[in-house]
C-alpha cells in the first residue's frame, strides 16, 4: 500500500513539473515571438487584440506540446507492449531466453512490467534447466540397475551356468531390483514432502529418546565395523511430525556409518540454547571436497563417484533430510574436510511450526 501511494506521489510530481515546462515554453514563444511577428507585419494591434491574440497563440502552443508529448508518449507505450506481449508469447513456447532491452525507469509501472517479465524469464529458464537435470539424473539412475538386471537375467539363462554362479547372478539382480525400489520409492516422498498434501503431524516427546533409538536400532551395523559410538545427549522435548524426523536421523547415522572406514569413530551430540535445539553427527570418514560440499544436499549428487549400486546410495537422501527439516522450520548444514571426516549440524526451533511445503 505504501509503495503505491509513493508511486502515485511520483507520477504526480512528474505530471506537474511537465506541465509547469509546458507553460514556461508555450509563454516565452508566445511572448518573444509575437513582437518579432508584428515588426515583420509592420503593424501592432490595440492592446486588447494583443491580449486575445497572445491568448490564443499560447492556448495552441500548449494544445500542441501536450498533443505531441501525448503522441510520442502513446507511441512509446505501445512499442513497449507489442514487445511485452511477444516476449509473453515466446516464454509460452518455451522459450525463456527471452529479454526485453528497453531503458526503463523500474519505478514507473510500465518499467516494472518489463522487470518483471526479464525477471520472470530468468527464473522459468532456470526452473527449466533444474528439469531437464532432474529427468536426465531420474533416467540415469533407473538405466543403471535396469542393465545389471538385463545382462544378468541374460546370464541366467545359460545352460552351462554353474549352481554358484546362477546363485550369484540372482543375488545381484535381487539387489539391483531393491535399488531402483529404493529410487522409486525415496522419488515418491521426496514429492510428497514437496507437495501440500503430506500428513505433518507434529506432537511434543523427547528428541533425546529418539535419537538413542535411531543408534540402538543401527547398532548391528556400527558394531560390524567396530565404530566407537560417542554420545552425548541433553533432555530435550521437541515438537514436530516424529516420523519424519525419525528419517532425518536414520538417513545422517546410516551415512555416517557407511564411510566411516572399520574402527573409526562417530559422534552424536544434542543440546538446547536460545529457544533451538542442536544436533551434530559427526564422524571421522572419507569426508568431502569443497566442491561436494556444496552441493551435497542436490538431488542424486554423489559426493563419492564409487557410491554406485555396491553403496546402495541413489542421492536423495539428504535431499529429503533438507526438505524435512525446511518443514520444521530448521537449517542444516556441513562441515567436512576430505580424508578428515564430515559433521551435519541440525539446528531446530523447539517452538512448533507450520510445515513450509
Amino acid at each position: 500500500m505504501r509503495k503505491s501511494s509513493a508511486a502515485r506521489v511520483r507520477t504526480a510530481v512528474y505530471i506537474l513539473l511537465t506541465a509547469a515546462a509546458i507553460l514556461l515554453l508555450c509563454t516565452y514563444v508566445a511572448y518573444t515571438g509575437l513582437p518579432y511577428l508584428y515588426s515583420l507585419l509592420g503593424a501592432e494591434p490595440d492592446p486588447y487584440w494583443k491580449q486575445a491574440i497572445f491568448a490564443a497563440v499560447f492556448f495552441i502552443l500548449f494544445v500542441g506540446c501536450v498533443g505531441a508529448i501525448s503522441s510520442l508518449m502513446s507511441k512509446r507505450h505501445m512499442i513497449v507492449w507489442d514487445m511485452i506481449q511477444d516476449a509473453m508469447r515466446r516464454i509460452a513456447k518455451g522459450d525463456f531466453s527471452v529479454s526485453i532491452d528497453l531503458p526503463m525507469d523500474e519505478k514507473d509501472r510500465l518499467g516494472t512490467i518489463v522487470s518483471n517479465v526479464n525477471q520472470m524469464a530468468v527464473e522459468l529458464g532456470a526452473l527449466e534447466k533444474m528439469r531437464q537435470e532432474f529427468i536426465s539424473n531420474v533416467s540415469h539412475e533407473i538405466q543403471s540397475p535396469l542393465t545389471s538386471i538385463q545382462g544378468f537375467a541374460k546370464a541366467i539363462k545359460q545352460e552351462n551356468l554353474s549352481p554358484e554362479a546362477r546363485l550369484r547372478y540372482i543375488t545381484i539382480i535381487e539387489t539391483e531390483s531393491e535399488r531402483l525400489s529404493k529410487i522409486s520409492d525415496n522419488l515418491l516422498k521426496l514429492t510428497s514432502l514437496e507437495s501440500k498434501h503430506h500428513p505433518f503431524e507434529q506432537i511434543p516427546y523427547r528428541l533425546d529418546k529418539q535419537l538413542r533409538n535411531v543408534v540402538l536400532a543401527s547398532e548391528p551395523k556400527w558394531l560390524e565395523k567396530k565404530l566407537d559410538m560417542e554420545v552425548e545427549l541433553e533432555p530435550v522435548t521437541f515438537r514436530a511430525d516424529r516420523d519424519l524426523m525419525s528419517q532425518v536421523w536414520i538417513n545422517l547415522l546410516s551415512n555416517a556409518i557407511k564411510f566411516t572406514p572399520e574402527g573409526g569413530t562417530i559422534r552424536i551430540g544434542l543440546s538446547a540454547e536460545e529457544g533451538r535445539a542442536r544436533v551434530s553427527v559427526a564422524d571421522t570418514g572419507i569426508g568431502l571436497t569443497e566442491e561436494d560440499r556444496q552441493h551435497v544436499f542436490e538431488r542424486f549428487y554423489k559426493a563419492d563417484k564409487s557410491r554406485t549400486s555396491s553403496g546402495g546410495g541413489s542421492g536423495l537422501g539428504l535431499s529429503i533430510v533438507q526438505k524435512i527439516i525446511e518443514m520444521h522450520g530448521g537449517e542444516i548444514s556441513v562441515e567436512s574436510r576430505l580424508g578428515e571426516g564430515t559433521v551435519f549440524l541440525v539446528t531446530l526451533p523447539l517452538e512448533a511450526q507450520e510445515p513450509d511445503a
